[in-house]
């Protein structure tokens, strides 16, 4: 068993910073479940974990290990309650084309600032099937450690890109379907949604900017029960992408049952 340096600790806690993370090209993940979800999917630098969870994972393919104490653990991890090991992984880089949104379902995030809302859906895209996330470029990083913490792992499985989502759009030409959800949009359960195209989510305040709206044009309205019923203004963000990706899957399972 290993002590940890205070400069490794230091390197770690400095993961917190995007701009270490930009430089750096790493994240940080901590917890048995979602370092071993990422295990395998990308490439680890360094990992630091008790020695009954190493003697667990006999087979790891990481740069460098460290076992330590549980008290060093401690020191270096960024939760209020350390779990076992953490790991710094470098981030992926993916290309980014029109074709995803062509060829299937993509979420598209205008400016969600909340690292949590932005994990939150992250792993939801994992769950409904969709591969793609295209952010703007002042959403929140999905490499804050905050984020990749509420994945839930979902980051192994989706692409998260960083663009100019009015330039994105475009490129994407007038016959793509662009859904937004709006106060003044139409009923999304009485309209049909296609299994292709691009959804975009707002930001948690502001809702989707005007340049991003004028390019939508499919909008959408998710109804409150009943409608003459007084109720909150609106829906969280992470909340209101579950409610509309589940709407989308159920018409694509109810059209795959129909053929």
């Amino acid at each position: 068993m290993v002590s940890l340096s205070k400069n490794k600790i230091k390197y770690i806690h400095s993961i917190e910073l995007k701009k270490i993370r930009k430089e750096e090209r790493v994240f940080l993940a901590e917890g048995p479940k979602l370092v071993g979800d990422l295990l395998g999917h990308f490439p680890c630098c360094f990992l630091a974990a008790t020695a009954s969870w190493i003697q667990e994972h006999p087979d790891l393919h990481v740069n460098e290990i460290a076992e330590v104490s549980q008290e060093d653990l401690s020191r270096a991890s960024l939760l209020k309650t350390p779990q076992q090991v953490l790991a710094v992984f470098e981030q992926p880089q993916y290309t980014l084309t029109p074709g995803v949104a062509r060829h299937s379902l993509c979420l598209a995030l205008d400016d969600v600032q909340d690292p949590g809302n932005l994990g939150t859906i992250v792993r939801l895209a994992d769950w409904f099937g969709i591969e793609h996330i295209i952010c703007s470029q002042n959403t929140v990083d999905v490499y804050n450690p905050k984020t990749i913490q509420a994945t839930m792992g979902g980051i192994a499985r989706v692409k998260v890109h960083y663009t100019s989502l009015p330039d994105f759009i475009r490129s994407l030409g007038e016959d793509i379907p662009v859904f937004g959800t709006f106060l003044n949009g139409k009923n999304m359960y009485e309209q049909p949604l296609t299994a292709n195209g691009l959804i975009v989510m707002g930001n948690e305040g502001n809702g989707i900017g005007k340049e991003v709206e004028t390019l939508i044009n499919r909008k959408l309205y998710i109804p409150n029960y009943p409608s003459t019923r007084e109720t909150s203004e609106s829906l969280n963000v992470a909340i209101a992408t579950a409610v509309v990706c589940a709407e989308f899957r159920r018409q694509a399972a109810m059209l795959q049952c129909q053929n």
